[in-house]
């Protein structure tokens, strides 16, 4: 399902919890006082299972104390003195004391979402993400999953208590929970979601070592397959079967650096950035995104669930496993290139240039090889060319488009004229001299390269400004 740009705003309203109490005892058989007079600091005063968090709130930096007797409307997920004990033995602290006050306060501060949500709030969605008052990646606030398939579990360590949802307060809702809720990674995040269980055993199963690459400070953005996408991508065959070198590139090819957040890609509409995947002369991978009707990366991955924030970046969950991408790829999804797509498949039905360009291998025997070099004409340059000539003509305009067994990427182009033989026949020359770089064709017209660098798998596209006219074609 596409996401539209209204997916991509938090509505906290919509998160839900499947456990409705009232007044009841907790873990303990003590008393939990509901008392919609009292805030949530005062409740939590008079609850002796949460002692432990009121002296951790008014540990920590930040005047929590004071934030959480605010009006709000706040959501409390209230560790009992229980889980404080575990959470300090399993972290080396000897006491509360020993952990340092901003680190107490951001792991407090992830315990906290600004917003009253109720258990018959919950209830409709099952499961899902909020965000807390935590700092994560690129300063947004840390995301925390919620799911209600059994019980009401968050990132799936710490689940609601008997007894201990729905505690009213003047100013926004507790609910006790039986663990501390550290502060996740993407990585934690994606062992959170059973929905990415394929994703995290494809991390680990490939070369490099991603699981301590996505480990690291980042920041990284992950554009996450979940489980149905990995399914259609293997199509029945088991995920063992993957060569773990090409494993390693797809996955790597979901990898942005940066934090890169839904409201990013919208207000950029539509363009190309770069993944962490490497394609011919080890250059970055590119990757295309479209806002124009939900997220959607190189035409067929859509945003399902956006900006899942963590320590060291952000995910967005997406429907489908976004492959090494061919020329060919950039030119179906980027809809500049409609017109040159309509060109190269419909008008020039005796030419399979869609099966030429997407080849991987060499040794052909038209000798037609990768890496292509591809000089793409936009809309807008098929449009001043005027009438297309007919299929003969058109073919031969096109094939003057690409050089073959040549990955002519910006950086391999000296200053000066560097000439090229495309498939055509006829030499091009792409003079740099500056910005706009120009390529000559073989009538002598000149086009500016106003893009350049679409890095793909199996070779590079820079996107001209006019049509290319090969000698035989006036």
């Amino acid at each position: 399902m596409k996401s539209s740009p209204n997916f991509f705003k938090a509505i906290l309203a919509s998160l839900v919890f499947v456990i409705s109490f009232s007044c009841s005892d907790d873990d303990n058989g003590g008393p939990v006082i509901t008392d919609p007079e009292l805030n949530i600091v005062e409740i939590a005063l008079q609850t002796p299972e949460l002692s432990i968090l009121v002296s951790a709130l008014q540990a920590a930096d930040g005047n929590l104390v004071d934030l959480l007797g605010t009006d709000g409307p706040f959501t409390v997920l209230a560790p009992t003195n229980a889980a404080f004990t575990a959470f300090l033995a399993s972290n080396g602290f000897g006491s509360l004391d020993d952990v340092p006050t901003d680190v107490l306060s951001e792991i407090l501060l992830n315990h906290v979402i600004s917003a009253d949500i109720t258990s018959s709030d919950l209830a409709a969605a099952g499961a899902g993400y909020a965000s807390t008052n935590a700092s994560g990646a690129g300063g947004n606030f840390i995301s925390i999953y919620f799911n209600t398939s059994n019980g009401v579990r968050f990132n799936n360590v710490a689940a609601v208590t008997d007894g201990g949802a729905d505690i009213d307060a003047s100013n926004g809702t507790i609910h006790i929970v039986d663990a501390v809720i550290p502060i996740p990674s993407i990585l934690a995040h994606a062992a959170a979601n059973a929905d990415f269980n394929s994703l995290a055993v494809a991390l680990g199963a490939a070369d490099g070592d991603l699981i301590d690459v996505l480990s690291q400070d980042g920041p990284f953005t992950v554009l996450a397959p979940d489980n149905a996408a990995f399914s259609t991508f293997l199509d029945g065959a088991d995920l063992g079967g993957v060569n773990t070198a090409v494993l390693s590139q797809i996955l790597l090819n979901h990898v942005l650096d940066g934090v890169v957040t839904s409201s990013d890609l919208v207000a950029g509409g539509a363009g190309y950035t770069n993944t962490s995947a490497t394609g011919p002369g080890t250059n970055a991978l590119s990757l295309y995104y479209n806002t124009s009707d939900g997220v959607v990366f190189n035409g067929i991955s859509a945003v399902t669930a956006a900006d899942v924030v963590g320590t060291n970046g952000i995910i967005h969950a997406v429907d489908t496993v976004i492959d090494i991408p061919t020329v060919v790829t950039f030119a179906a999804a980027d809809p500049n290139f409609s017109t040159l797509v309509e060109a190269l498949t419909t008008l020039t039905p005796g030419t399979d240039f869609v099966s030429i360009l997407s080849r991987t291998e060499g040794s052909n025997a038209d000798g037609i090889n990768p890496d292509f070099t591809v000089f793409a004409p936009t809309n807008d340059a098929f449009t001043d060319l005027g009438d297309l000539p007919g299929e003969v003509a058109l073919t031969q305009v096109l094939l003057h488009h690409v050089v073959s067994e040549a990955n002519l990427a910006s950086s391999a182009l000296n200053d000066g004229d560097n000439v090229a033989t495309t498939l055509e026949g006829d030499d091009i020359t792409v003079t740099v001299i500056g910005n706009p770089v120009i390529v000559t064709d073989g009538s002598g017209n000149e086009a500016g390269i106003i893009a350049t660098d679409v890095q793909a798998g199996n070779g590079v596209i820079h996107v001209l400004d006019s049509v290319l006219l090969p000698d035989t074609t006036n």
